[in-house]
């Protein structure tokens, strides 16, 4: 595992490489701004669920969350704690998004770092489409589904948990919309690769590639 400030780039020797060994590229967002503007209807749907959830055990108060609508102008409370846990919450889901790739630790082609839109993980190991789909769906499954069931049933379900757990849910809405597409574009054991921000897969067997 390697600690980057930036994001990986595609490499165009590798990129013909994998192409001459029939791995096939997946038709996804050329940009980060892209794919997040694809993904608001996931970030509305993700938010439906994650609310369905909490409101299940504790109700779901927009004054609890700091914002005051009683008034004639929109109130926003934000302390300098939330935006701790805001930046603790982008490391932790990207460390689940780590943990769930196989030998994450002694992998050299595995990255993990933060840019001016957040933390990222990549892996350029070969990943089973399985494998692939958990490390995906992951932080949002455990942080904005699980978690505040886990909370509640010790009564620590508190408001500063519901924002740090809808935070999430919405960021998680550009793994959704990479689910949408290992879904609909890769079939049933199949092999995934990445190399940089470009994502391949293939069926079967992999034959190990260097970087020209």
């Amino acid at each position: 595992m390697k600690i980057r400030n930036g994001m990986p780039k595609t490499d165009n020797k590798t990129h013909l490489k994998l192409l001459e060994n029939d791995w096939i590229p997946i038709k996804e967002p050329k940009s980060v701004g892209t794919a997040v503007l694809l993904s608001i209807p996931f970030m509305v749907l993700n938010t439906f669920i994650t609310v369905g959830v909490i409101d299940i055990f504790s109700s779901v108060s927009l004054n609890k969350f700091g914002l005051d609508l009683t008034s004639d102008s929109l109130s926003i409370t934000i302390n300098l704690v939330v935006i701790i846990w805001l930046f603790l919450l982008i490391v932790i889901h990207e460390l689940i998004h780590l943990v769930f790739i196989p030998n994450f630790i002694k992998s050299k082609k595995t990255f993990i770092g933060l840019t001016l839109f957040g933390g990222y993980v990549i892996t350029e190991e070969k990943i089973s489409k399985s494998r692939y789909i958990l490390v995906t769906i992951s932080p949002f499954v455990i942080i904005s589904v699980f978690l505040p069931i886990i909370l509640s049933l010790f009564g620590i379900l508190t408001p500063t948990f519901k924002i740090l757990i809808l935070v999430n849910s919405m960021a998680s809405s550009v793994d959704i919309l990479n689910l949408i597409h290992l879904l609909v574009q890769i079939p049933k054991r199949a092999n995934l690769i990445s190399n940089g921000n470009k994502t391949y897969w293939k069926y079967g067997g992999y034959k190990e590639y260097k970087r020209l």
